[in-house]
């Protein structure tokens, strides 16, 4: 077995390893704005890192703002909105959620696996994710949040061992972390991930998603949303708000 000392080098070699040898994909073309579909109108934000922003496709179309606008689009008129860049941690979500306006009826969370690949603790995160929800959720209107959960990072090809379960074991802390948090804030719904027949088609850097993978990660998130109750949600708000002005 290897002593503490000797694994910390080694998983310091293997990240510098992994840094040098990653290729660096761009993000994706395209608008980060767009309104498609027809039928009551739902503002989403999409909110978070690289998986987020799309990295892994070459136009935002196959990516997850493309995916999941469409798969929206066939209930509602999707007026989207795309807030994620590559790199994202939940502290830089933070300061970037500070400058956001306009109310939104549906938010897709993105973020954490910086976090836990860059060696953020696990409290810093967590108390940065309770923010983020609190804050979609009383300053922005949000009646549903879909917070997806961390990526299975030891099916990630890109990554050796024993780099790979060291990382794999912190995703798993964040993801049970996450499902606690947003437990917590009765907007949210916890959207699991996976890649169960899929692990071929990762993007061609061995760590990010590719088109396969963005489409299903959106058309199962669309099924969660429905099942949860998002169309009554919007219409109970709709309905307030009605009540509300008329008052």
């Amino acid at each position: 077995m290897l002593s503490a000392v000797k694994l910390y080098s080694l998983l310091y070699t293997q990240g510098l390893w992994v840094a040098s040898r990653a290729k660096r994909l761009p993000e994706p073309m395209g608008p980060r704005a767009g309104r498609i579909g027809n039928g009551p109108v739902l503002r989403l934000l999409i909110f978070g890192d690289s998986s987020a922003v799309g990295v892994g496709v070459a136009h935002q179309d196959d990516a997850l703002s493309g995916c999941l606008s469409r798969a929206l689009a066939k209930d509602f008129t999707v007026d989207w909105t795309l807030l994620a860049k590559t790199g994202a941690t939940s502290g830089s979500a933070l300061q970037t959620l500070e400058g956001l306006t306009g109310p939104f009826d549906l938010a897709f969370i993105a973020l954490g696996v910086n976090d836990a690949k860059n060696g953020v603790r696990t409290a810093t995160w967590a108390r940065n994710m309770e923010t983020i929800l609190n804050r979609l959720t009383t300053h922005h209107d949000c009646q549903m949040i879909g917070v997806s959960g961390l990526p299975p990072v030891d099916r990630f090809p890109l990554l050796p061992n024993p780099l790979r379960d060291t990382l794999a074991a912190r995703a798993r802390k964040f993801d049970q972390r996450l499902q606690q948090i947003a437990a917590k804030f009765p907007p949210c719904v916890f959207l699991r991930t996976h890649l169960n027949g899929l692990e071929g088609h990762m993007a061609e850097d061995g760590f990010h998603p590719g088109a396969k993978i963005y489409q299903r990660w959106a058309d199962e998130s669309v099924a969660v949303f429905h099942n949860a109750g998002l169309r009554e949600r919007l219409a109970s708000a709709a309905s307030k708000e009605q009540h509300t002005r008329s008052a």
